[in-house]
């Protein structure tokens, strides 16, 4: 339908419009408005990102000067699924204006990894991402291609010097290409899809790509740089938009680690002497740039093929303006430093109790053991990626390791509040083997998040699971100028959740510490399962709290038997640690459920299933929640950021741990409803769920649709609207006197 919105022509293709969709995107045109940002949360499967394109499109047409729309995903379905309705609503915009009307330029376009857009047949069969980007770069190197003119015998990449002998020809038409588009492009014009997209996006209208790209400053600083700052821009699903800030700035070292990088070290000290001994004029340009401060600037026409493995972090502007310290210009001195460095790293590891200090304390004590200075050190990471351009190494066996501990290093040094150094040497994995752990554990979200909120006209946090809204803006210290949780409205109930408080038996179960491993908290979930499998037809989902308490789990319903009772019922699927056996089992899972036969997906909350993939219709009409997702309280990192939270934002440790298990129970709750032709039972199981302080965290359109239910003896739960559900008991079998019944 095509419809105004004060001075907007919106077009929105789809024949009616909900009132949560109206208000939604009445909301977020009074932010654009006032070019500021805005906090809004939309039931799930109620098309909000439909709203997002249909509005922040219509407000580019109605206001040129505005820059592009920049829409940010988690993952690359999410990418495709966003895509896919853009192109949905420029067919119905083009139909509704007609074949007379005046038309726009527009491209829109995604940018993934190298390894999801390469076409080069042998490229694209490497076993990971990084392997991707090691042989894409040894193809495509300024330096690989000078060395070509002499040498026949150097392969490179077709498709790439097809680009780059087109140049400004290699334009992307208009239109709206996913990725298997730009594939298709790239392989009817010759040209590699990865560096299309790179430079098609400075002309782009719209671009749609991963969070990494804009929060994380060693990719953004490569890719967002050149982005016109009156860009409006969208993290959808960003109910975990804290986590990513602090994943992008925080550093993770254990032991192997570290050995890599002494070895790394020594490799490139040997390739430096190496040098100087056949080009000496090639290492005495780089020190004479470093001396007159332009090593580490990266070049505005910079290759993008000749980034480094490790990208580096954005400098400060200040830093960029200074001459390299004395002692990193030279290349010799340099990797002497970060020997040291490295070696300091290894024996703090060596500890033997847990330490945690402020990189105020860590740099006191670097420079009481070697005399080293904290400014040097902010330049090491770009340093090296500087030096690895120098020796035209930047595939070095080894090298992502060293970039990580020169990454630790520029950070350690930059930031004086916000961050911790962590030193576990009693960790344990999960298999329960010592992996003692240094970490420089980014406490501050706000940190990644403030250059996104300074540099753009308005940015958009968006999610069907933000509740509650007054957190975010204390976690990312920002303010938004719109704040809004929209409720569901709907023709009919299409979700129905419940709150198991006791089994079968009467006792009540819980995944808290104290009873988590009782053998009848065990049994009584599994009988709660079987029954499910008995009950419910198609698709059912169990979250579990975490790998190992699954693991547990499983193996004592095996043992007792339970698992080959469901068997009877649904066949049986678990997601595991890796991605190709999730994905495999996923696929299975659908097939069991389009046959007829029916199918259970045991997974984790916070694990790739709960996050990316959508159980609609007939694959999830059950979701069971097996205990509340808390993090492991006893880690030192999150015992150290929720020191920060309560000390710089007021933040309680009970607050922010509720608040963050609830929104992945309601993300998990999210995965079975996916429209509103869709429905679904939600089976919340922990005693806890029925206190006030976990149910109020839960959003909106959960707590709407909770009833309270009756269920007779043998006959599945029905709706009772008149009640909500309270924290007392509902009667699923006979009176109530009746031993049978069980509380929900």
């Amino acid at each position: 339908m095509r419809f105004q919105l004060d001075d907007l022509d919106v077009f929105f293709p789809y024949p009616s419009l909900y009132p949560e969709q109206f208000a939604y995107m009445s909301e977020l045109k009074k932010a654009l408005d006032a070019e500021g940002h805005a906090l809004l949360e939309m039931p799930t499967g109620t098309g909000k990102t439909a709203c997002l394109l249909a509005l922040i499109t219509a407000f580019q047409y109605a206001h040129p000067e505005m820059g592009k729309l920049i829409y940010c995903t988690r993952t690359v379905p999410e990418m495709e699924k966003c895509l896919q309705e853009l192109k949905r609503l420029w067919k119905y915009r083009a139909e509704e204006r007609g074949p007379d009307a005046s038309k726009s330029p527009f491209l829109a376009l995604c940018l993934s990894s190298r390894r999801n857009m390469c076409v080069h047949e042998r490229v694209v069969t490497q076993a990971d991402r990084d392997a991707v980007d090691v042989e894409c770069r040894k193809m495509t190197a300024s330096w690989v291609r000078l060395k070509a003119e002499k040498d026949n015998s150097t392969e490179l990449c077709d498709f790439y010097e097809a680009y780059d002998r087109a140049g400004t020809d290699a334009a992307v038409p208009d239109g709206i290409y996913d990725v298997e588009d730009l594939k298709r492009l790239g392989r009817k014009a010759g040209w590699c899809p990865y560096f299309v997209a790179r430079h098609a996006i400075t002309h782009a209208s719209v671009i749609v790509y991963n969070y990494q790209y804009m929060l994380d400053p060693k990719v953004a600083g490569m890719v967002t740089r050149e982005l016109e700052k009156e860009s409006v821009v969208v993290f959808d699903e960003a109910h975990n938009i804290d986590n990513i800030c602090i994943e992008a700035l925080s550093v993770e070292l254990h032991r192997n680690k570290l050995d890599a990088a002494q070895r790394c070290v020594t490799r490139l000290e040997r390739k430096v002497s190496q040098l100087r001994e056949s080009d000496q004029a090639r290492v005495r340009d780089e020190y004479d740039k470093l001396v007159r401060g332009l090593g580490l600037a990266p070049p505005a026409d910079a290759n993008a093929a000749d980034e480094p493995a490790a990208a580096a972090a954005a400098l400060p502007e200040d830093l960029l303006q200074e001459a390299v310290p004395g002692n990193v210009r030279r290349a010799e001195s340099f990797l002497q430093l970060l020997k040291k460095f490295t070696e300091h790293l290894s024996k703090r590891l060596r500890a033997t109790r847990v330490e945690v200090e402020s990189p105020a304390a860590f740099l006191l004590g670097l420079e009481e053991a070697h005399l080293i200075d904290a400014k040097p050190l902010k330049f090491f990471h770009s340093r090296l990626n500087q030096l690895l351009r120098t020796l035209q190494a930047p595939h070095m066996e080894d090298v992502q390791a060293l970039a990580e501990v020169a990454a630790f290093a520029a950070n350690v040094s930059t930031y004086a509040e916000g961050f911790s150094v962590v030193v576990d040497p009693i960790r344990r994995g999960s298999a329960g083997i010592p992996e003692p752990q240094l970490d420089l554990a980014c406490l501050d979200a706000s940190l990644a998040f403030k250059p996104v909120i300074e540099r753009f006209r308005s940015v958009v946090i968006t999610s069907g699971t933000l509740s509650p809204l007054d957190l975010y803006p204390k976690l990312l210290n920002f303010a938004p100028v719109v704040r809004c949780s929209f409720p569901m409205s709907i023709f009919r109930p299409c979700i129905l959740p419940l709150v198991v408080t006791r089994g079968a038996d009467q006792q009540e179960v819980s995944t808290r510490f104290q009873s988590r491993e009782d053998p009848s908290v065990v049994r009584n979930y599994g009988s709660l399962l079987l029954a499910v499998c008995e009950a419910v037809p198609d698709g059912v989902v169990a979250f579990f709290t975490s790998y190992s308490y699954m693991e547990r789990v499983i193996s004592a319903w095996d043992e007792a038997g339970l698992l080959r009772r469901v068997l009877r019922h649904k066949l049986l699927f678990i997601e595991t640690k890796d991605v190709v056996e999730t994905s495999l089992a996923l696929e299975n899972f659908h097939r069991a459920c389009d046959a007829g036969r029916g199918a259970v997906f045991l997974s984790i909350a916070r694990g790739k299933v709960a996050e990316g993939i959508d159980f609609e219709h007939h694959y999830g009409r059950c979701v069971l929640n097996i205990g509340v997702p808390f993090q492991y309280t006893q880690s030192h990192v999150l015992r150290t950021r929720l020191e920060f939270l309560r000390s710089k934002y007021d933040v309680s440790e009970a607050n922010f741990l509720n608040f963050d298990a609830l929104r992945q129970t309601a993300q998990c709750v999210g995965r079975v409803v996916r429209s509103k032709t869709d429905y679904g039972i939600v089976l919340l199981a922990d005693v806890r769920f029925a206190r006030h302080d976990k149910r109020s965290k839960l959003p909106g359109w959960v707590q709407q649709r909770a009833r309270r239910v009756e269920r007779p003896a043998g006959r599945t739960p029905s709706p009772r609207a008149d009640r909500p559900l309270s924290s007392g008991s509902t009667i699923l079998g006979g009176d109530a006197s009746d031993p049978r019944r069980r509380r929900v």
